[in-house]
């Protein structure tokens, strides 16, 4: 041990107090990397699914969906009940959003032609917010009622979300893509019938 203005100082305390920090250090890094995830700015996942189609009365399953309209038209093609071009927000992001209403009457919401950045915990979510330009946008689909749809399938691309039996469209009024590790909207579209 040496002795310094009054204090004693261990000769190896300065090593341990280094090792400690850079140990911090080290733990620090690999929770940042875990929670921002930069590495997938760089990685793109593309998707490319079809409208789905369903046997009259049947789900994909094979069995009577509960969600069905009963008065749907068996013979009915898709049919576009409301949509919407997506406009940029944290990302750059376009695309069209489609709400489809089924041959049996369930409805699904339609990404077309999606392009936007990959990132963390990334959603699809329903919502009654105004989409707004700019940065008053990017935060304000989880202040009022939202549905989420389920984790974005790929961050290009065609892809289709189902939404629940009994959910009412005329409640949501735009769609975003959110994400939830930081509560900000990547892109949005408003919705028009």
């Amino acid at each position: 041990m040496e002795r310094r203005k009054g204090t004693i100082v261990a000769r190896g305390g300065r090593k341990s107090l280094l090792w400690g920090a850079m140990v911090v250090a080290v733990a620090l890094g690999a929770v940042g990397l875990y929670w921002f995830q930069p590495w997938k700015l760089w990685q793109n996942e593309t998707i490319d699914e079809a409208l789905p189609t369903v046997a009259p009365g049947a789900s994909s399953s094979g069995a009577v969906n509960p969600g069905a309209d009963p008065g749907a038209d068996p013979a009915a093609a898709p049919k576009t009940v409301a949509q919407g071009s997506l406009i940029t927000h944290e990302h750059a992001t376009t695309g069209t959003v489609k709400l489809i209403r089924l041959a049996d009457g369930s409805l699904t919401l339609r990404l077309e032609d999606l392009d936007t950045s990959n990132g963390p915990d990334l959603r699809v979510w329903l919502t009654d917010a105004p989409v707004k330009e700019g940065i008053a946008g990017w935060r304000v689909f989880d202040d009022g009622k939202y549905l989420s749809l389920g984790k974005l399938k790929g961050n290009k691309g065609d892809q289709n979300y189902p939404l629940p039996p009994g959910t009412d469209p005329s409640a949501f009024t735009s769609v975003t893509i959110w994400c939830d590790r930081f509560d900000v909207s990547f892109g949005a579209a408003a919705l028009k019938a």
